[in-house]
This record gives C-alpha cells, sequence and structure tokens, in this order.
C-alpha cells in the first residue's frame, strides 16, 4: 500500500466515524424508544454502500485502491458492528428480548439484503 492510499485511508475512516457519530444523534434526537434505529440504518447503509463499492470494483469502476478507501476506510468507520453487539446485550439486560432479537436478526437480515442488493446495483452501472 503506498503512503498516498495509506493517509486516504486513515481521514475516510476518521470522516466515516464522524458520519456515523452525526448520523446516530440525528436518529436519537427524532426517534425515542428502546430500539436502537441510529445504528440500525447506519449498519444497514454501511451494508449497502459496501456492497455497492465491492460490485462497482467488481465492474472494474472503482480501482481496487480506491475500493480500500471507501470500504475500508470511509465505510469501516461508518459502520459499527461492535456497537449494535453492545446494544444487543443490554437490551437483553434489561429483558428486552424481542427489541435484543430484532436488533440482532433484523440488522444481520436486512443488512445483508443491502449489501446483495449494493452488489447487484454496483455490478450493473
Amino acid at each position: 500500500m503506498s503512503a498516498a492510499v495509506f493517509v486516504l485511508l486513515s481521514l475516510a475512516g476518521g470522516i466515516g466515524a464522524v458520519a456515523r457519530f452525526v448520523a446516530d444523534g440525528l436518529v436519537r434526537s427524532r426517534v425515542a424508544g428502546a430500539m436502537p434505529w441510529g445504528t440500525v440504518l447506519i449498519n444497514v447503509t454501511g451494508s449497502l454502500l459496501l456492497g455497492l463499492v465491492t460490485g462497482m470494483l467488481g465492474a472494474q469502476l472503482l480501482s481496487p485502491e480506491l475500493q480500500v478507501v471507501l470500504g475500508a476506510g470511509f465505510l469501516g468507520g461508518y459502520t459499527t458492528f461492535s456497537t449494535a453487539s453492545v446494544e444487543t446485550a443490554r437490551l437483553l439486560q434489561e429483558r428486552r428480548v424481542l427489541y435484543a432479537l430484532g436488533n440482532l436478526l433484523g440488522s444481520l437480515v436486512v443488512g445483508s439484503a443491502a449489501a446483495a442488493l449494493g452488489l447487484v446495483v454496483g455490478a450493473a452501472l
């Protein structure tokens, strides 16, 4: 990896983390309740975008370097599996089993479907 790609990867990761913070804050300020909708939205949109980036790489519309910067950098900073895991565990501790299952399975199923959609769209561009 070149020094330029490393710097861009690092900057993109920081920008992705800031985008996650802002998006989560916007969702939390508008939607109340036990379900962590901000994290769900972030991970589903991140999955869609990573599928799109990967599909575009496969269709040779993106360079491997740009895929690393966007995928591992920005989207790696934007998405957050660890937060989703902690939120699911917190819901279980609070005995909100249906919310925990919805968070876990919903994020996994919808996120995977979004990633698949992104792959198809990215490859078709």
